[in-house]
């Protein structure tokens, strides 16, 4: 998997270092020249870029990337900027780092959901929830177990969850469903929220689009995740 972390702080370069052991192409971005540095000969590439200028980006493969990560730590306005940046130029999932109550707010505002407190979560968690290449969020309970947002495999549209087969060949159990739904507000103004459905049971249909929250053995899940 290809990541572009900007920021190169602690945080930032032991995320680098972390996912590089594991195995991802990893790209450090970070304006300092010697932070850079540090970094070069660890990771599989590292540039020195202003990431507020637009125009920077041209060098950056920023649309081959699975993931990006806004690491930045000392400035809060540049990490802002940089967010808005790589949301407007990459369909890449964003996973941004806030400094306040206020950036989780404006970082919200912008639909981007995967945002990390690095004082509260380690470099280590982050990397096991990066590595899980197509869940969509997660919560590490150890390190064998973790329960999963994975979307449903378009063979599982229509069928019951007692009649998927593929969930046992995969050890994993669903424990609710995230669901589409159109709801109208008091002005009649129609809009798409998400919503789960409850404990599921034998006789709940799985429909397209359906996202199900699993709870497994963490190999189990990058199994379902890379198929």
């Amino acid at each position: 998997m290809k990541v572009i972390i900007f920021g190169l702080g602690n945080f930032g370069m032991s995320l680098a270092l972390s996912l590089t052991e594991t195995g991802n192409e990893v790209i450090g971005v970070d304006k300092q020249m010697d932070k850079v540095n540090l970094i070069k000969d660890k990771i599989s590439h590292a540039i020195c870029m202003d990431s507020t200028n637009e125009l920077a980006y041209e060098s950056l493969p920023l649309k081959d990337a699975d993931k990006v990560v806004v690491a930045i730590g000392e400035n809060e306005g540049a990490a802002i900027i940089t967010t808005a940046i790589v949301k407007k130029l990459s369909e890449a999932k964003i996973i941004s780092r806030a400094l306040s109550p206020i950036h989780d707010t404006v970082l919200e505002a912008m639909g981007i959901y995967s945002i990390i407190h690095p004082e509260q979560e380690s470099a280590d968690r982050l990397t096991k929830q990066i590595n899980f290449k197509t869940t969509l969020e997660n919560y590490q309970l150890d390190n064998n177990y973790t329960i999963s947002e994975v979307r449903a495999k378009p063979e599982f549209y229509g069928k019951t969850i007692g009649e998927l087969n593929a969930i046992d060949k995969y050890h994993l159990n669903v424990v609710t469903i995230i669901r589409k739904k159109e709801k109208t507000n008091l002005i009649g103004k129609k809009s798409i929220i998400k919503e789960t459905i409850g404990m599921p049971n034998s006789e709940t249909v799985i429909l397209e689009d359906d996202i199900l929250v699993v709870f497994g053995e963490n190999k189990n899940i990058s199994i379902y995740c890379d198929e």
